[in-house]
């Protein structure tokens, strides 16, 4: 059978829709200008990148990961914590949480037996239902409630359990309440890439805007003795100390040196068509103890946010009305933010903006998880719908002016870094 040929034409995205259109109509098919494309080596016939990408080390392979091989830098890799049920087992509040999750589990329990579902009034999902059928008994423990990273620089309380978390990945392996680690989140099939450092749990959807997932890479994981191994390969170790002819280089420098780099604006632009589509890889630029330095920088910029020293934002109240309604809004062509209808903050500096995850600013990303929004759930609607925003008003002030210190410091960072 012979090989399929592909031809391709666009026209400009500056067009609009009635030009594409008017276009077509008075052009023949023959006539239309198509390119013969040749897929590369990963079967991609569009937005073909032309650079040095698949010769960098790679962060990550299911082949390391599955202990069949040793090539790349990292062994373990998990996806951020997928619940089925986020409104149920996240909260700003340990003791709304505790209340909801106590009768969660009460209606499970007391519907063992009963496999019709729509009796119930819980978020159910498939495996759920399966434990029900199997009889498998489920207990509240105060234990499982634990800080997570649910987005970025906006922790939750989260309910972490093996029977109501819907896939917890590799995260027993990486998260330990009595152990420190650390890992780099990175958007994966995202339009816009972004990561960010913490030592919580994920989420699956931290870094998500649009479609894609968040990946994770831990700096150590943890056997079933719960003893800590560096989750960096000694392969990785071996060809990052040869390259530099250093044998002092650590793995714990290599991790910094890979956060760095993936702040780095120059290797994100030159690999941006790679990085939508693909997991990073790790270029290897001189100095490498400088990125080390930058990148270890980041992380504790990023890991110590809501105790670093707050960047002062003028308070303007700009009514008195008893129960502001919240509105949590950025305007920066004024820099100012909005936090309800008494208040606003002014000042806010034009370079804190540009420091962005994905499609949004560190500070928008606050403003977004602080709104208050109708649950979807109808029983906690009906029952669990306490959150105010006015009883988080201080804290959410405080922490944006903080965020505020983290963006403008992580942005003089990127902007030493070199432009080649």
């Amino acid at each position: 059978m012979k090989k399929a040929k592909i031809f391709y034409f666009t026209l400009q995205d500056e067009q609009t829709k009635e030009e594409k259109l008017e276009w077509f109509e008075r052009t023949r098919f023959e006539d239309i200008p198509f390119d013969h494309i040749t897929p590369d080596q990963k079967a991609n016939w569009i937005n073909l990148t032309d650079n040095d990408f698949d010769e960098l080390l790679p962060l990550i392979d299911k082949q390391v990961k599955s202990g069949k091989s040793e090539e790349a830098i990292f062994q373990l890799f998990s996806s951020g914590v997928k619940t089925q049920r986020d409104e149920w087992v996240y909260d700003f509040s340990k003791d709304a949480l505790i209340e909801r999750m106590k009768y969660f589990v009460e209606v499970y329990q007391s519907n063992l037996g009963n496999s019709t579902k729509e009796k119930l009034d819980i978020k159910w999902d498939d495996d759920l239902v399966k434990y029900l059928k199997r009889g498998i008994k489920i207990y509240f423990d105060c234990s499982c409630i634990v800080r997570s990273q649910y987005r970025p620089f906006s922790k939750r309380f989260i309910y972490f359990n093996k029977y109501l978390n819907a896939r917890t990945y590799q995260w027993f392996d990486i998260f330990h309440v009595e152990k420190f680690n650390i890992s780099i989140a990175i958007n994966v099939g995202n339009p816009d890439f972004a990561c960010l450092g913490s030592d919580l749990i994920f989420d699956l959807a931290s870094l998500k805007f649009g479609n894609g997932t968040t990946q994770c890479l831990p700096l150590y994981r943890y056997d079933k003795n719960s003893n800590r191994i560096d989750n960096i390969t000694d392969w990785g170790l071996n060809q990052i100390q040869t390259h530099y002819n250093d044998p002092t280089i650590t793995k714990e420098n290599i991790f910094h040196y890979t956060y760095a780099i993936l702040h780095h604006p120059t290797y994100r632009t030159k690999y941006e068509l790679n990085l939508k589509r693909e997991f990073p890889r790790l270029p290897l630029y001189p100095n490498f103890h400088q990125w080390t330095t930058w990148g270890q920088t980041l992380m504790e910029l990023h890991l110590n946010y809501e105790t670093t020293q707050p960047h002062p934002l003028p308070q303007i109240q700009t009514a008195t009305k008893p129960n502001p309604k919240p509105k949590l809004k950025a305007d920066k062509t004024t820099h100012i933010i909005t936090i309800d209808e008494n208040t606003q903050l002014h000042n806010i500096p034009p370079l804190a903006w540009a420091y962005k995850l994905g499609n949004r600013s560190a500070l928008e990303w606050i403003l977004d998880q602080y709104k208050e929004k109708k649950p979807k759930d109808p029983t906690i609607a009906q029952l669990f719908n306490t959150y105010k925003f006015s009883d988080y008003k201080t804290q959410v002030i405080d922490l944006l002016q903080r965020v505020c210190t983290v963006s403008l410091r992580t942005m003089e960072i990127i902007q030493t870094m070199p432009t080649e």
